[in-house]
């Protein structure tokens, strides 16, 4: 996900959104665990949207 589609993404939007993909992280870590991924670098990727999303809540709360 790009940050200018994260930007244009309300407050409540971004806090639901950042929950949900962390369960999607989680479950991913889990069935990567028990059978390895295809592509492992889902993973990381997810890891970065979740990263992008909370720096840009900050930043978002900050101006409020």
């Amino acid at each position: 996900m790009k940050a200018s589609e994260i930007r244009e993404m309300s407050v409540s939007d971004l806090r639901e959104r950042i929950e949900a993909e962390k369960a999607a992280l989680d479950t991913m870590k889990i069935n990567h665990a028990i059978s390895p991924l295809e592509d492992t670098s889902k993973i990381s990727k997810a890891r970065k949207d979740i990263a992008r999303m909370i720096t840009i809540l900050a930043e978002k709360e900050k101006q409020n």
